[in-house]
């Protein structure tokens, strides 16, 4: 007959056994996980972004946590304007995303310089100056930020997805995009997607941009969630590293990473400043085309927006 004391040796062994297929499992993912990233920064090649900005980011107060997500196209130039301003919201205790559009022709004071348009911001003086502006024009702290250059972005698409994002092309569009689209439903690679949200010569213009832009966020998000975007991920990060600036250390973008990645919803709240109504367009000397808006009812929707306050609610108050 069996011993209490023979009984609790092979229980603790049994457990040695599982505790060790547990370790040799972790150990397994993190191996396949390293070299996945590995290879993905191989094939990025040797054209990386350089510059190495400063950034004095502010926590947001209410504990969320706020990234400018900048879209550049350096093409060789010294110094790279971007097209793509973004404000992506996390909420750490809900796991809730935002999305916040910032139209690049709004004419704004710019900290140490005369009002220019929105964009200029970055050209002058780099995401901190971009910051900065945000912060006087708009009442909004920023802690992070993001800057992707179009290539990454490209390879990195083809990589999560090698059959193509799904997308609705609306209507026929080749005009100072790098690639020609038909209208209708499609699967598009990397330099179509990035050409599909970058057009921008129709009567919609840069609201229409906008739009596109925020339609391919969502769709990246929903590929990245599914199974097989999932274990691809390692790889991606790895491919778009190069091209990606941030202040962010590799603790915070895993930790950002996996919040979005549990977000309660594949769906993302977005808006994109200025609001409907809310503006004029105008036109100066040396400036050319700009947005005149409202400063004070655009401060009013973004704080409604990103405090989840509906049109309805901020309506009767």
């Amino acid at each position: 007959m069996e011993s209490r004391l023979d009984r609790k040796t092979k229980k603790k062994k049994r457990g040695r056994k599982v505790i060790l297929i547990l370790l040799l499992l972790i150990f397994s993912l993190l191996g396949y996980a390293a070299f996945q990233f590995y290879s993905g920064y191989k094939m990025a090649g040797e054209d990386q972004m350089q510059e190495d900005y400063k950034f004095n980011g502010v926590k947001d107060e209410n504990g969320k946590v706020n990234i400018l997500l900048l879209g550049v196209d350096s093409r060789g130039e010294e110094k790279s304007r971007t097209d793509t301003m973004m404000l992506a919201q996390i909420d750490p205790k809900t796991n809730e995303t935002k999305l916040v559009s910032f139209m690049r022709d709004i004419y704004a004071e710019i900290p140490g310089y005369q009002n220019y348009k929105l964009n200029t911001a970055f050209y002058l003086g780099g995401p901190e100056l971009l910051r900065k502006t945000i912060k006087q024009n708009f009442d909004l702290d920023i802690q992070y930020y993001m800057i992707i250059d179009f290539k990454g972005f490209e390879k990195s698409v083809d990589i999560l997805a090698p059959d193509g994002i799904e997308m609705d092309v609306e209507k026929a569009m080749s005009e100072n995009i790098g690639v020609s689209l038909e209208p209708g439903v499609q699967n598009l690679n990397g330099k179509e997607l990035l050409g599909y949200a970058r057009f921008r010569h129709d009567e919609q213009g840069d609201f229409g941009r906008v739009e596109r832009q925020q339609k391919v966020i969502a769709a990246l998000k929903d590929e990245v969630l599914s199974i097989g975007g999932v274990t691809k991920l390692p790889k991606m990060a790895g491919s778009i590293q190069p091209y990606i600036q941030t202040n962010m250390n590799r603790l915070d973008q895993i930790s950002i990473a996996k919040d979005i990645l549990l977000s309660n919803s594949s769906d993302m709240d977005k808006l994109t400043i200025p609001v409907k109504d809310s503006y004029t367009n105008g036109s100066y000397s040396g400036v050319g085309s700009v947005l005149e808006i409202d400063f004070e009812e655009n401060i009013q929707a973004l704080k409604d927006f990103l405090s989840g306050k509906s049109q309805d609610e901020a309506a009767t108050e």
